[in-house]
């Protein structure tokens, strides 16, 4: 999407009412809204589970299972606590420790380089596809050494990374390719599943994700028989048969509960996912329609992919990002900044050396992202207000600084 499709005259915002005292606020998610309509849905799932008492390992886990991975389009799927455990167990079970080096993004959230710093390894950062927001395979190329044992792309914001480029670097050198997902679950890649795509795809149900539980959970996909065998091990303290312990792993179990409500919520999911299309689409045109793409950069659509919109990320540049956020804030439309400050200048990070200017796009990127609500419940008229404020907040800005 470029959002030049409908244009129509700019609107003139310098009569736009300042004032929210006649609009109803926005706010940047609603996850009560997007529940409510199926509470006794949920609480009827819940029963089922408290009922039975298998509270772990219940039928509704691997029910769930069985459907992610045919979502991915993958052989297997394997349940875990979290998206963040889900990396970790991915590089757990494809051996990286001391002494291996795991590419990633700089531009994404933490646990996408913490896993690797947790068990020894030391995460080497690239920059990123200023259009995308996601992991520039020449940068990948360029940082591969003899140490390079894994490469983690992310699909940012719900979109697929360049996959085709990606892999085919990492299989030429012998690495292998975790997908963090986590924001991306039913995106697709050239016809293909995010989560399908490399060795082994990690998947987050944290609350604010397409398909949020009622707490943490994640899932992982392979293809791989013996990788699928080894992630269960490794995700059950290493214990099979039980108190017979192979390798030392982690206790990382889904509940049966979050499986109960995450598979009501997936009977919705594909619902949701053309409800989030359908307002990135009408933010596009909002936006052109108001003169507003000339003002701010929108989010694009690769053509190869199809983007879920788990964030709706416009740029803002000229330094007015943050004005931009806290001026819309007191006018009661919500945005929030994914993420302002990159991993490699991290503070936690600091021992491994990056400086400012190392990662120019991503530190331009940093400086520049707001997220706009693009939540399915998200009605016409918010958007409305979301544009016509932004345009509003813009006007005041650029008055102010003539």
């Amino acid at each position: 999407m470029n959002g030049s499709q409908g244009r129509v005259s700019t609107v003139n915002f310098s009569n736009s009412k300042t004032s929210t005292g006649a609009r109803p606020p926005v706010p940047l998610l609603d996850v009560g809204r997007g529940n409510r309509p199926l509470r006794d849905e949920f609480l009827a799932a819940i029963g089922q589970v408290v009922d039975s008492g298998r509270f772990l390992h219940g039928p509704e886990v691997k029910q769930l299972e069985e459907r992610v991975a045919e979502l991915a389009g993958t052989r297997h799927a394997v349940a875990c606590a979290s998206g963040s455990d889900a990396l970790l167990l991915s590089l757990m079970a494809l051996g990286v420790g001391p002494g291996d080096e795991v590419i990633t993004p700089s531009f994404t959230f933490f646990a996408t380089a913490s896993a690797v710093w947790r068990l020894g390894a030391r995460p080497v950062f690239v920059d990123i596809d200023p259009r995308t927001f996601n992991m520039d395979p020449d940068q990948l190329a360029a940082s591969i050494t003899s140490a390079t044992k894994a490469v983690i792309p992310v699909h940012l914001f719900g979109q697929c990374a360049d996959m085709d480029s990606i892999v085919d670097i990492a299989r030429r050198r012998g690495i292998v390719v975790i997908e963090d997902a986590a924001q991306a679950i039913c995106a697709r890649y050239m016809d293909r599943g995010a989560g399908s795509l490399g060795d082994v795809g990690c998947f987050s149900f944290y609350p604010t994700k397409n398909l949020g539980g009622f707490g943490d959970g994640g899932m992982l996909t392979t293809n791989s028989d013996v990788l699928a065998e080894t992630l269960r091990l490794y995700a059950g303290h290493g214990m099979n048969p039980r108190y017979y312990h192979r390798v030392v792993g982690i206790n990382s179990r889904l509940d049966t509960l979050q499986a109960a409500i995450l598979g009501v919520k997936l009977r919705h999911l594909d619902h949701w996912t053309e409800q989030r299309r359908a307002n990135a689409e009408r933010y596009d045109h909002l936006m052109a329609n108001a003169g507003l793409d000339r003002q701010v950069v929108l989010p694009i659509n690769d053509a190869r992919c199809d983007h879920v919109w788990n964030q709706y990320t416009i740029r803002v540049g000229g330094g007015r990002r943050d004005m931009v956020r806290a001026r819309l804030a007191e006018r009661g439309v919500g945005a929030e900044i994914y993420y302002p400050v990159p991993l490699h200048l991290q503070e936690c990070f600091a021992s491994l050396g990056w400086s400012e200017g190392s990662l120019p796009h991503t530190e331009q990127a940093a400086a520049e992202v707001l997220s706009l609500p693009i939540y399915p419940e998200l009605t016409a008229a918010e958007q409305e207000i979301v544009v016509q404020t932004l345009g509003e907040v813009l006007y005041t800005a650029r008055a102010a600084a003539a």
